[in-house]
Parts: C-alpha cells; structure tokens; sequence
C-alpha cells in the first residue's frame, strides 16, 4: 500500500469533514479473521475521495444507500466516486488478526492456552482493524460495539458496558484521531480503583494475575499522585473519562496512550525480581503515556512531522513529574545515562535530522523519525526551553494551546504562538537553530591562571547558534564540589572558578544538549576523583563525556575502560551499572577492544563488586546480572542454577534462570535438552521467548540454521519470538560460527518485508545485523543496501545505523592499534 503524503492528507482533509463512526467488530469468528462493520457519517465538497482499508475479505461497501465496487480496492484504498454534501458510508469485512504487534493483535498464552486481544492503530494500522479516513487531522467520535467469547471482558476508548452475555457496547468518545484507537478484549484479570472521580482500571493476562495483584498498588499511587500534578501544572482535567492501563503480551513500543484506555508491554508487571531502576522506568512510562493525555490526545498533530513534539513533552513532563509528585526520584539520572545516550547517539549518525522537520515526507517515512532525536534531544531541549522562558511563560503558554486546540489539531507554529502571547520573545531564532538544525555543539574547559574559559563549538556540517545554560561544576581530590552558572552563548565565555581544582565538569547538572569534553589534567585525575563524586547526574555527566570521546577517536578505548573499571567499585546506581556494562558490551568488547582479555577483566570487577553490594540489593541484583553476562565460569551458573553457592540475598527465580542458561548455551555449556527443561519449568510465554533467545545461541551449525530460518522466512513467527532469535544470534566469540551469515543477512534481509509490516521489519533488520563483525567489507555491503531505494526504507535506516556504529570502530581500531 502506498503510505498517505502530507499532499494527499491536506488534499483530503480539505474535502472531507468526519462527523462520526460506529464501528461493530465480531470476535468469535475462529482464530484466523474478525468481522469489522464501519459505518461512517462524512460531509464533502469534492465527488471523490478515498477510504482506507485492508481487508482480508472486503464484503460489501455501501454509500447514501447504493452498493459501491468492492473490485476498486487497491492497495489498501478504496475510491470513493459520487459523493454528496452529506454522506454515510457503510463497510462490511472480514480482518485478519495479526501477529506482529500492529491491527488488532492476537496471542495465545502458552502457559494455559487463553487467547488475548489488543488493538495498535498507530500510523497506518488502524485500516487493518475498520474502514477509516486514516490521517491525524481528520478526527472523529466513535461509538463501538463488540461480539466476543462470553467470558472476555472488553474495553476500550469509552467506557465499555456488556449488555447481555458476550456483547459489549462501548460510550462515545471525544473526537479522536484513527491512530489513538484501541480495543482490549479476553480473559484478562482485572482490577478496580478510583482517584479523583476518575475511574480507574488494570488489566493483565491471567497467567500474570498475581503480579497484577502484588504491582498494583504501586501502579495505582504513581497513576493517581501523576493525575493530580498534571491538573495542578495544565488547569485543565483529563477529558477522557475512565482510566485503563492495559498490560498486553508481544506489545512492540513500551506503551501506545489510546485515550481512555493506555496500552503497555506486559513485562512491566513484574513476574521476578527487579530493581529500582526498572520500577522507576515503569512510573515514568505510565506518567508518559499520562501526558499524553493532553499533549497528543487533547490536541493532537496535524501531521507526523510534529509527533516529535508529541513524544519530547511527554519525555520531559515524565522525568519532571515524576521527580516532582512520585516516589521515583532518580528520573535525570535515567535520562543523562540511557535516554540522552541513546538520542546523542542518534544526533550524531548519518540518519541525524532536525528535531522538528518540515512537513515532507510520507505517513511511513516518518516513522524513520521516530528515535532518541525526537524522545531525548526533544526533551532535552525543552527543558532548556523551559528554564530559558521561566516556568510561568512555559506553563502559560501550554495551558493556552491547549484550551483553544482541545479535540483538534494544531501545528508546533501554533504552539509557538500561545508562548509568545505569554510573554516569551525570539523564539523563532531559538526554535531555528535548536528545532530546526540537527547534530550537536561541543562544550569545552580549557583552565586559564585566573579561571575556566568555556568553548562552544558548532558541527561544521550543521551551523547554528545555540545558547546554553548550564552549570560549570568544579570538584577537588575528594569529590567535593563547586558550581556555577554560566549563559554560554558565545564561541568562548569565562568562568570564574579555582584553575586549581582537580576536575572541570562542563554542563555538571546536565542541563542542555552538547558533547562534553575534558580537559587533559581532568582526564589525568579522573579514576582518582569520579567515584568519590556524590551527585549520580553529574558522574552520567563525566561518563557519557568518556563514552561520546571514545566513540569519536579522540580518548584511547583503553582508558574509556580503565576509567570503567575504576567507577564500578564505587557505583550505587543501578542504572549506572546498566548503563556502563550495556556500554561495554556493545561497543567496547569485540568493537573498540578485543574482546579477551577485557571481557575477563571486566567480569573480575563485576564479582568483586558482587561481593561488595549490599544483599537483596537493586544494586546487588544489576551487578548480578550484568556478571552473568561476562562470566565464563561455567561450573558457578551451574552451580547457580542448582542453588548451589548462591549470593546471599539472590533468589534465582524465573527470569534469573533464564539469563544464565542464555549464558550457559552461549558457552556451550547446555544444548537443546537442558532448555527443554528450563521450558518445562517456565513453560509460560515468557518462557518460549526466552527458550528461543538460548536456542539461537547456542554454537553449533544445526541452531544457527535453525535461528536464521525463524528470522529470514517464518512469517508466523510472533514479534517477541522473532526479536529473540535476532539477539540471540551473533556473539563476539563465535565469529567463526556466525561468519557465512553475514553476506547472507545483506542478501535476504530485504526479502523479510514481504511476509512483515510496520514496525517489525525495521526493528528485526537492526537486531539481526551483524554487529559484531567489524570490517570494511561489511560496511561495503551495508552501504550497498542502504542505496537500493527498492528496499524498505525501514530495513535500509536500520542497516545504515549500524553501518555507522561499525565505521566508528574500524576508525578506533585504526587510530588505536596496539589494543
């Protein structure tokens, strides 16, 4: 199907007025298809347009009355001829359910064989569920109703009420937009609350009942103290009605914030241990999708070019509302080691783009967009923006926007204008050269006799002229420290600070969007002073600077991990572990370094810190994990898995279990019995992907084979399925295993478009890449693929990332030889 261009949208949001749909979907129809009835009210000024569907049989098509061609459905679109003033539009099909996260997806739950539903209408799924008008701008009510198993539960957008067994008919929605539309429909267990007058609701399958039960309350106080801040900082309430927070199996985003009725991965109910990072996580993906509520939902984007701007308030108004009304107050630490990293590294691939982009490409094209540039550096940048206007001015004009757009569209122009009526004044300069100009600027101390001179650099390829206020922290031989605020809005502007100090930490609070670098006698004093640093922002400051300097050539990756090595004994976080470790096994080890020996030195630390944290720890549990990963000892997981010598406060549960056999079988420790076995016990779906992931491992011929065939030609294969026989597959010591698939990856992976859509295809081509060989002929045939324009421009991003990733470490090798 051809994807709707901004063109064709306006074209068709000029002639075409949506005043409703009713919609009526047939649940019991076997395992294969659905039946959808759309029935749709439109006014017209043009006789033709076109209808959006994909059907797996097209029934019947019926306008003011008269049957129309169904033959003329091409593509996914449906023209539409003799249209009138006032319309009503009819349309009978049979969908197919999905197995790749996107439509209306089905799962059977291996651990007691009920079937769950959930609908993904987002970008240019909706059509695969109902007839629609598919574009952002052309809202609309929806009333729906629902024929299912009599001992599901429904719910959706409106409050849903079953009217006699088995048929459920869903409250009329505010006007919503084709892609926020969602249904949630099985034998889901659910739970009840209210905050507010709001009602709220839970729901997971029932094989994650008791997690549900023991998370619910943590879920419930953080959606509840979210509502009230949200109505404090917006003085306007959720419009929406009920309040449900779905937990579905093979969810492909984190979340999807359908209004009324929010969408999330089901990992987020715990069924193992986890750490306070990840619970931290959790709150702030349910404060996102929250926000959403009014930035996105209330108001929503005229076109995709603006769903950055949808995506970066939610990511700020996450981190800021939950530090501010939550329990979870590690949020900036989250986002300085693992969200920002993620963006910095987006803004410096050949894939970078503008934050805002001009309105030009296609519905699907714009998906490409979709990346830590529009979470992180949005986010980023707003709340520069935020402390540049003054929290009044920002908030004003917020509250504004939204009021005069609510149930509409608006642009970020339109935006722009409510803060200028609240006071604010160059925006257009800043919005140019923040918004509208990717890449990044470089930061800088150079230590002066009588201060701190600070450097901005701009990307020669990217000039702008960025002001950024941060701090400038300076801190002695025993972490204590100093700062000051510096307005850096020049090439170079002095800071009046000790020379003397033993470390200048540049943007010390991590307050803006730059490349952070150190001067030489702070790198020379670095292993000393980092981990005696008490703030855990400013120490995500120091090692995503050592991160971003290694990746650019400019610091020996040797000392990148020495300066590792030298924080981990000392680091309390747990995300910073997370974060550092994940560091290093995906650049430094087989990228930058050979992997041995410093994947053996890297597993030593990680026991010795294993011996220092605290038991029953968060921190105690990421270390944990993270040297399991590492270790070669194949004797100790064994003895692990049998409760043998396991670390007091440890409890190998589930999940633990299956990280050290994917250790085992990358080791060869354990074939296919011995997961067979792990299945037995956790024979859960969680269990089957895990199994999956272990399998594909495993260093023979037979499971690589195996593995390949499940990702180059299964089409049945369920998304969580696919993406762990992709990570499982390629492991820096079995390059010589692995070796006649990389050729074979440049040659199939295009194929796999054919038998996937939406998201999957991009996502499945970026893990199956073949990271970890790192040679110019890899980059060859990537740079040959990323040039096929018949190719998905999915699979050619995903690929041409990588490729970037790989001529970072053939740089680094080159420059740094004796490693």
């Amino acid at each position: 199907m051809p994807s709707l261009t901004v063109d064709g949208a306006r074209t068709r949001a000029a002639a075409l007025t949506v005043h409703s749909y009713d919609v009526d979907l047939d649940l019991t129809r076997g395992d294969r298809t659905f039946g959808s009835t759309t029935r749709i009210v439109f006014s017209a000024t043009s006789q033709s347009s076109f209808l959006d569907v994909k059907p797996d049989e097209l029934t019947s098509v019926t306008l003011n009355g008269k049957p129309a061609d169904v033959a003329g459905l091409s593509d996914g679109r449906l023209a539409l001829t003799g249209l009138t003033a006032e319309n009503e539009l009819v349309v009978v099909a049979s969908m197919a359910y999905s197995n790749d996260g996107e439509g209306l997806h089905r799962s059977v739950d291996a651990a007691d064989g009920l079937t769950y539903l959930y609908a993904m209408s987002f970008l240019d799924a909706a059509p695969r569920i109902f007839a629609c008008f598919d574009q952002p701008d052309l809202k609309a009510p929806y009333k729906v109703k629902v024929t299912a198993p009599p001992e599901w539960i429904v719910l959706g957008n409106g409050a849903a009420t079953q009217v006699f067994p088995g048929r459920w008919e869903l409250a009329e929605t505010q006007p919503l937009s084709t892609y926020f539309v969602t249904l949630v429909a099985g034998p889901y267990h659910q739970l009840l609350a209210e905050h507010d007058g709001i009602p709220l609701g839970l729901v997971s399958r029932q094989s994650l009942a008791e997690a549900l039960d023991r998370e619910a309350e943590d879920i419930f106080t953080v959606t509840g103290q979210a509502f009230d801040e949200f109505h404090r900082l917006f003085g306007y309430r959720y419009p929406f009605g009920e309040y449900h927070q779905a937990f579905v199996p093979e969810f492909n985003a984190g979340a999807m914030e359908n209004p009324g009725c929010v969408t999330f991965r089901d990992s987020m109910v715990f069924r193992s241990a986890v750490t306070d990072g990840e619970r931290s996580s959790r709150a702030r993906t349910v404060v996102h999708e929250m926000a959403h509520q009014w930035f996105g939902d209330t108001v929503t984007m005229q076109w995709w070019n603006d769903l950055w701007l949808n995506e970066s308030f939610a990511e700020y108004m996450a981190h800021r509302v939950s530090t501010a009304a939550t329990r979870y107050t590690d949020n900036w630490i989250d986002f300085a080691f693992i969200r920002k990293w993620w963006g910095l590294q987006a803004d410096q691939r050949s894939s970078t783009h503008p934050i805002a982009a001009d309105a030009v490409k296609d519905a699907l094209a714009s998906l490409d967009d979709f990346d830590g540039i529009s979470y992180a550096k949005g986010a980023a940048v707003l709340k520069q923006l935020a402390s540049y206007l003054g929290d009044d001015v920002f908030l004003a004009g917020v509250r504004a926007h939204i009021t005069s757009n609510e149930f509409g569209n608006a642009t970020f122009a339109d935006l722009v204008a409510k803060w200028t009526e609240a006071g604010a004044v160059g925006l257009d300069d800043w919005a140019r050269n923040w918004l509208r100009t990717p890449g990044l600027d470089t930061i800088s101390a150079e230590r002066t006799p009588t201060g701190i001179k600070l450097r901005r650099t701009t990307p020669a390829d990217h000039p702008a002229d960025r002001p950024h206020q941060l701090t400038v922290g300076g801190y002695d031989e025993n972490g204590r420290g100093v700062s000051v605020p510096v307005l850096l809005n020049a090439d170079e502007v002095e800071v009046s600070l000790d020379p003397s100090v033993a470390v200048v930490i540049p943007d010390a609070a991590d307050d803006t969007w730059a490349k952070i670098r150190l001067d030489a006698e702070s790198l020379g004093r670095l292993t000393e002073v980092l981990p005696k640093i008490e703030d855990g922002v400013t120490r995500a400051v120091i090692l995503n600077s050592i991160r971003d300097a290694t990746a650019d050539g400019e610091l020996d990756p040797k000392l990148g991990f020495e300066v590792l090595l030298a924080a981990l004994p000392a680091e309390t976080s747990d995300l910073a572990v997370s974060a550092l470790v994940g560091w290093a096994q995906t650049r430094l080890l087989g990228g930058y370094l050979p992997y041995e020996p410093y994947r053996g030195q890297l597993a030593a630390v990680l026991r010795e810190r294993l011996a220092t944290a605290p038991a029953g720890s968060s921190l105690q549990l990421m270390v944990l994990r993270a040297f399991i990963r590492l270790t070669d000892d194949a004797d100790l997981l064994r003895g692990w898995l049998a409760g043998e010598g396991v670390p007091e406060g440890v409890t190998v549960d589930a999940d633990l279990r299956w990280l050290i056999t994917l250790q085992l079988a990358r080791l060869g420790a354990v074939g296919d019995a011995e997961i067979d076995a792990e299945l037995e016990r956790d024979h859960s779906s969680e269990g089957v992907v895990h199994a999956t992931r272990c399998r594909a491992a495993l260093p023979t011929a037979e499971a690589k084979e195996r593995a390949w065939n499940q990702i180059m030609t299964d089409a049945g294969l369920a998304n969580y399925e696919l993406y762990a026989a992709c990570e499982g597959f390629w492991y820096p010591e079995q390059l010589e295993l692995t070796a006649p698939y990389v050729e074979r990856f440049f040659a199939e992976i295009a194929g796999t478009e054919k038998m996937r859509t939406g998201w999957v295809v991009a996502q499945s081509a970026a893990l199956a890449f073949p990271v970890y060989d790192v040679d110019e002929r890899v980059v060859g045939l990537a740079a040959d693929l990323t040039a096929d324009e018949s190719v998905s421009a999915g699979i050619r991003r995903s690929v041409g990332d990588r490729a970037d990733d790989l001529k970072r470490a053939l740089a680094i090798r080159a420059a740094y030889p004796g490693n």
